[in-house]
């Protein structure tokens, strides 16, 4: 069943919001490293706290590089907070991630700025290691875009903790644009990992089947450690709060084929949803999920403006002809793939301080505005897993 999540005629109003943000955006200039953009606030009633953990898979090596022995792994836990009062937000991005960041993005086929952009300046509306809310909480992983940091998930994640849950994202190292690490190691002399794409992987079958792969290892790994959540190093009291029988995982891209495909592989997860994720290979060959069906709740959710949409479509259909009513369609209007990043929202800020123009921005996220593909995709993940997970 396919739904429009937004419409092309817009309400006044929200269109007043968008010129809001765009001139709060404007006035939030630092004075030495260029633009600094906002985040939309969450609109949930808990505070948000978060924390950043590094484990390490000492059972497999490092796919995109042979001389480490081990797999590091890198995890944002956002969850509600008893009170963030005094406490300062924390960055989008670590700071030396932000810089790696803002030098390699104009290298990207997004061919967006890093010059004139404070990439490390943009907050979120999250604080490092403020005290958890006690209760219960349903637990989302996430994994990000290809290439993606998990910080452009900030916004989205942000939101669902706001309204109850307990979000994991994952970074994917060596795939992954910038990973910041607590340290060094004997195999790895920078603080900050790089990625090792160049280029679209789809372009290029062994890349892209090392990425998902890769991808759903990690996610399996991620999953097997919260099993043991009390082992992990968390702020005192986060362990408790996490409810795994309510386990649910969403990711963007990469990380939606990935997530689709865990999914599929293990039922303890009750729901999913993929945002824009291919469920074959380049050569057109079917990952098992959209092979043999899933059973339990999976929302695939596209952009009518994603140049390669017909060709996902392919994957996408063999899915829904398989799975009956546990799969359902959403598409959101006017929009293009990176609409369900913080890009949605950064992007416009760029383009009002004449840092893109309109076709680079409507080429990554579309024509829609902030005001309405920020609060339509917040709103339709929240309420499918409020569906599913009681969120």
């Amino acid at each position: 069943m396919n739904r429009h999540l937004s419409r092309r005629t817009v309400a006044k109003s929200a269109l007043l919001a968008s010129a809001a943000l765009l001139l709060d955006a404007g006035r939030a200039r630092a004075a030495l490293g260029g633009l600094v953009p906002a985040l939309p606030a969450p609109t949930g009633r808990h505070p948000v706290g978060r924390h950043s953990c590094y484990l390490v898979d000492t059972s497999r090596r490092d796919p995109w590089a042979s001389e480490t022995p081990f797999r590091e792994l890198m995890l944002t836990v956002y969850y509600p907070a008893c009170s963030v009062a005094g406490r300062a937000p924390a960055p989008q991005l670590p700071p030396q991630a932000a810089d790696a960041f803002g030098q390699i993005l104009p290298q990207t086929p997004l061919q967006l700025p890093g010059p004139g952009v404070d990439w490390a300046g943009t907050l979120s509306h999250s604080c490092e290691d403020a005290a958890p809310l006690p209760g219960r909480r349903p637990v989302l992983v996430h994994s990000p875009g290809g290439g993606d940091p998990r910080g452009l998930g900030t916004t989205l994640a942000e939101e669902l903790v706001s309204h109850g849950a307990v979000v994991v994202s994952v970074d994917h190292p060596g795939d992954a644009l910038a990973v910041e690490f607590p340290g060094t190691t004997p195999f790895r002399r920078d603080q900050v990992r790089t990625t090792v794409l160049r280029g679209d992987p789809r372009d290029q079958p062994d890349v892209f089947r090392t990425m998902i792969d890769a991808r759903i290892a990690d996610l399996h790994f991620v999953l097997e450690r919260l099993r043991h959540a009390a082992d992990l190093p968390l702020p005192p009291g986060l362990a408790a709060t996490l409810d795994l029988r309510r386990l649910g995982v969403y990711g963007h891209s990469a990380g939606a084929t990935a997530v689709s495909e865990v999914l599929h592989e293990d039922r303890r997860i009750r729901a999913g949803i993929n945002l824009e994720g291919y469920l074959d290979s380049p050569s057109g060959e079917l990952l098992p999920v959209a092979a043999q069906g899933v059973d339990r709740p999976l929302l695939l959710v596209g952009s009518t403006e994603f140049t390669h949409r017909r060709e996902m479509d392919r994957s996408w259909s063999a899915l829904l002809a398989r799975a009956g009513r546990t799969v359902r369609r959403a598409l959101v209007a006017d929009a293009d793939h990176w609409v369900f990043t913080d890009f949605a929202a950064v992007l416009p800020q760029l383009q009002a301080a004449g840092l893109i123009t309109a076709e680079r921005r409507n080429a990554v996220i579309g024509s829609v505005p902030p005001a309405v593909s920020v609060p339509e995709v917040r709103r339709t993940i929240r309420r499918f897993f409020a569906r599913h997970l009681t969120v």
